[in-house]
């Protein structure tokens, strides 16, 4: 992963999409349906700086959290800022001047998709040309995600942790919130258009408030609980993230109240436009703490998110009392040219400045935040130009016709398809062949060579077009993050009354070929209890994709203890885990308590030492290299970690019989550890082999962990 994306303040980039949502992007709509005498003070009255002002502070602040500039460490708000604005600016232009939905679409699709057309094409154009094939691939999907409005959904099934992924970021991740902002638009469009031809008078401004109401408690709710249970689902969904809209929706509907009611209410007014004015400063303190006190590890959006999004509701509410009252309110901070001038490029700056990072990280590598900061500063270039050129033009300029519109939208949805399909015929081809069964040399038993002798492996395998999706057999096997029991998951002799039994996380789960071998050559069974991120050493970890303690990992190592203490003995347990989990003394005393439990069981235990940790996706290293073995090797220094079980004596304490083969994987004694041994592709990530090496493997499994007879 590039630094950008694992710095504090920079994580895969919580990119808010600053789209500036209606033609009249300062629009009041309180001022709107307020009467005004004249066209031209109608204009000035509707005109709201702040509101530009307020999208200058939430795009910089998205900026700067991307460039890892220190301090921003909460700069991912800048998301939460643009939705609230999203709601109240269209609720606004909705409620003062109800509009066909035919001709809302095409006002969106005009204002919206020509620009973000032009950064897809572009990015696709520069991910084919300095990306390797694989990224090149994963660039390719990503576009037609994008193009289609729900890339958004795309992370969701990933389940990316946009603040604290593993892997390098999509130079698209951040269109995630384009598909949110469209999804809103379009339900909110339908919602209160159908309400205005339905309803009128009070009856509608009712029955607008009561939707609203609802739509933004429920999403509330569900946002908190996803949040807590996954965070790529909280993060992500469209459902979580309505009650932003909402809000703003709900200080767009007050507002309008308010500004009715002061111009009128005269010197009675005043008390509450010093009150609205402490709440404009107040909202203003509440933003600017989350920016500046949040960071990659607050469970985020959940609750955290009604700081930064009740500050900004806050924020736009006491925008009357300025215009009404001449009070010296935070709008007039917000008003200033610097901050209007980035609040008017925000979109296109949004749009432009993460592919220029995430491009140049992963052509150059990780960057310092001086030099990102200088990336993002020259991406305003393109993004100015894409203003100029072809949103003004197409906002202003083309026919209000929607059928124009409309047309324009789709162009804009095509265009990029054709660029996705094209850039991934291009790496497909460039990868080779996909298809057909990968073809697993011999291994050795035992020795310093990996392949039994006469094995030669002539081109490296499995391929780079396979390597990332060699993964073992019975992935349903490795149970959800919210799990807390395995199902039942027997390979193998499935009847016998004799069975192994591999216990652990993904890294237990790796082994899974290697172990069924050593099942079917005695007719055994193999049963597999697996779940990913979650230690069998009894001690309690965060998961960084629930974003929080991972209570569900120590009930399924309670549940699986005690399943395996009152069930049928097995022949064997195999244990494995990743050997990163909290420090050496937690680990060392969480094995002892793991171990006491096992051991009480009466059956055989061997332990398969952690493989080595390249902390770099090799699949991609290798593509980029164009399949050089000799590339992609990384250090050993961080490729172990001192293990309990094979270095302080717990092994022979409780008997457990032990194979290590890391010295085999990173042989001799050298500084750097290889990515390709004898043409077999080692790892299929960051940090878990492939599949093909586990067969590879299996013959020093069988002689290591149980001996013939």
């Amino acid at each position: 992963m590039t630094a950008a994306a694992t710095a504090p303040g920079v994580a895969a980039g919580v990119a808010a999409h600053p789209d500036r949502a209606l033609d009249l992007v300062q629009l009041n709509p309180a001022a709107a349906v307020a009467a005004q005498p004249a066209e031209e003070p109608r204009k000035r009255a509707a005109f709201r700086s702040d509101i530009e002002g307020l999208r200058g502070i939430a795009v910089l602040a998205v900026l700067a959290f991307h460039s890892a500039v220190p301090a921003f460490t909460g700069g991912y708000v800048g998301v939460d800022i643009f939705f609230v604005i999203s709601g109240f600016l269209i609720t606004g232009l909705l409620l003062a001047r109800p509009i066909g939905l035919r001709d809302f679409a095409a006002r969106r699709a005009r204002r919206i998709l020509p620009a973000a057309a032009v950064v897809l094409v572009a990015t696709a154009l520069a991910g084919g040309a300095l990306l390797d094939p694989l990224r090149g691939t994963d660039l390719a999907r990503d576009l037609i995600a994008s193009a289609g409005q729900f890339a958004n959904w795309r992370f969701v099934g990933q389940q990316t942790d946009y603040l604290g992924a593993e892997r390098d970021p999509s130079p698209l991740q951040h269109f995630w919130s384009l598909g949110v902002e469209n999804q809103f638009y379009l339900l909110w469009g339908v919602l209160l258009l159908g309400l205005a031809r339905w309803l009128t008078g009070r009856r509608r401004t009712v029955a607008i408030a009561v939707a609203t109401t609802a739509i933004g408690g429920v999403s509330l709710l569900l946002c908190i609980r996803w949040t807590a249970g996954s965070a790529p689902l909280g993060y992500f969904s469209t459902g979580s993230r309505l009650w932003e809209f909402a809000a703003g929706a709900c200080a767009a509907m007050l507002g309008s109240a308010l500004a009715r009611w002061l111009p009128r209410a005269g010197g009675s007014g005043r008390p509450v436009g010093w009150a609205l004015r402490l709440l404009g400063w107040g909202g203003a303190a509440a933003v600017a703490v989350a920016v500046f006190r949040y960071d990659r590890n607050t469970p985020f959006p959940g609750s955290a998110a009604l700081l930064p999004v009740l500050g900004t509701a806050a924020v736009l509410l006491a925008g009357p009392a300025h215009r009404a009252l001449g009070a010296a309110d935070v709008g007039r901070l917000l008003a200033v040219r610097p901050l209007r001038a980035a609040g008017r490029l925000s979109y296109a700056w949004y749009l432009w400045h993460w592919p220029v990072l995430t491009i140049a990280q992963a052509r150059y590598g990780a960057l310092p935040w001086t030099t990102l900061v200088a990336l993002t500063a020259a991406s305003a270039l393109p993004a100015w130009l894409t203003m100029r050129l072809v949103e003004q033009p197409l906002r202003y300029g083309s026919s209000p016709a929607p059928r124009r519109g409309l047309a324009v939208g789709a162009s804009a949805l095509v265009i990029p398809l054709i660029a996705a399909l094209t850039l991934g015929g291009g790496t497909v081809r460039a990868l080779g062949d996909t298809g057909g069964p990968v073809a697993v040399p011999a291994g050795a038993v035992d020795g310093p060579a990996l392949l039994a002798p006469g094995s030669r492996v002539l081109s490296l395998t499995p391929s780079l077009a396979r390597a990332r999706e060699d993964f073992p057999p019975g992935r349903g096997c490795e149970i959800a993050l919210g799990a807390d029991s395995s199902p039942r998951c027997l390979f193998g002799t499935e009847n016998s009354p004799d069975r192994i039994v591999l216990i652990g996380d993904s890294h237990a789960g790796q082994w899974i070929s290697g172990a069924l071998a050593l099942a079917e050559q005695r007719h055994w069974a193999l049963e597999v209890l697996v779940k990913p991120g979650c230690p069998l050493a009894t001690l309690t970890v965060r998961n960084n994709v629930l974003g929080r303690t991972f209570e569900e990992c120590d009930r399924w190592r309670e549940n699986t203890l005690t399943r395996l203490a009152t069930g049928p003995k097995p022949r064997l347990i195999v244990m494995a885990g990743l050997n990163r989990y909290g420090s050496q003394a937690e680990r060392a005393e969480g094995w002892s308590r793991t171990l006491d439990r096992l051991s009480a069981i009466g059956a055989p235990l061997a332990y398969l030492g952690d493989t080595p940790m390249p902390g770099k996706d090799i699949p991609t290293c290798l593509a980029a290299s164009d399949g050089r073995s000799d590339a992609c090797f990384f250090p050993r220094e961080t490729a172990f970690e001192q293990d309990p079980l094979l270095d302080t004596g717990l092994a022979d304490r409780y008997r457990v019989r032990v194979l290590d083969l890391g010295p085999l994987l990173c042989p001799g004694t050298g500084p750097d550890c290889p990515a390709v041994l004898e043409g077999v592709v080692l790892y299929r990530d960051s940090g878990h082999i492939t599949d093909t090496l586990a067969r590879v493997l299996a013959p020093r499994l069988d002689q290591g962990l149980l001996p013939a007879g």
